[in-house]
């Protein structure tokens, strides 16, 4: 009987996005990361990384100006009140972070907002070019999904998304704002502003335009935001814990101004 030393196939990982030689060096896409990535800027390695693809110093400065320019240290906002209460409970940094990046990908306001409103900028230009008008494009998505991610701001619904011009002016400034995408979210918030929706685009339509027009695709961007939030939230988990244990969000019983019926007793039902 002879015997293959051969491994099967199952016990080869096959890869083509890097490996680790300890002692030696590593590898990053094909680049040597010690060598020709050592000096790279942080945001160049990751975004090289989702998208396999170098981007120029200007592309790289707008992605950096998107992530800082959403960077909100405040404790009431959804994710950081989880990095706060965290530090409350006297949690771990590396949980309390990790625990409100993962809540930051809620749908209504988070990462999946992302996916869903590059797919829909995706979807709707290559209909558009085939000639669907675009009213008719976004009375379909509404129709179908009764919103249209990055459009609607419930917290400020009369007025503009205070990071729009902001990002939109860097952008201009690096000479980044005339793709067909940031066009054509603009387009859209005109349908939605003038029709009987009365929707202004927010922060989502605009990062995500602007993200496709450097190349990204829907997945690539909603990978690339995955920290977009994360500067805001170190602050928020290091206040409360400077702060005494369990006094951050803490409302008492006794705080609690109730109007309503009376407390009832509960009766359960008799075993049959």
């Amino acid at each position: 009987m002879t015997s293959s030393s051969a491994s099967p196939a199952w016990a080869t990982l096959n890869s083509s996005v890097g490996a680790c030689f300890p002692g030696e060096r590593a590898v990053f896409r094909g680049h040597d990361l010690h060598r020709d990535l050592s000096h790279s800027d942080w945001m160049d390695v990751f975004v090289f990384g989702i998208t396999g693809r170098r981007h120029t110093p200007q592309q790289i400065r707008l992605l950096h100006a998107i992530w800082v320019n959403t960077s909100y240290p405040d404790a009431r906002l959804w994710n950081n009140r989880v990095a706060a209460l965290a530090g409350s409970s006297r949690s771990s940094a590396n949980l309390a972070l990790s625990a409100a990046l993962a809540t930051s990908e809620a749908a209504i306001y988070g990462r999946q907002i992302d996916l869903a409103v590059a797919d829909f900028l995706v979807r709707t230009e290559r209909e558009q070019a085939q000639g669907t008008p675009l009213a008719d494009l976004v009375r379909q998505e509404l129709h179908h999904n009764r919103s249209i991610g990055g459009y609607g701001r419930p917290v400020a619904r009369s007025a503009a998304d205070e990071r729009n011009a902001v990002v939109i002016g860097i952008a201009k400034q690096l000479g980044l704002a005339n793709g067909k995408y940031l066009q054509l979210a603009h387009a859209v918030e005109e349908v939605l502003r003038h029709g009987r929706w009365r929707m202004r685009m927010n922060y989502g339509a605009i990062a995500a335009a602007l993200a496709l027009d450097l190349g990204l695709s829907p997945q690539e961007y909603y990978v690339y935001m995955f920290n977009a939030f994360l500067a805001g939230m170190p602050p928020c988990y290091l206040e409360a814990l400077e702060k005494p244990a369990r006094s951050t969000f803490t409302t008492p019983c006794t705080a609690l101004s109730y109007h309503g019926p009376a407390k009832r007793g509960w009766n359960p039902p008799a075993d049959r």
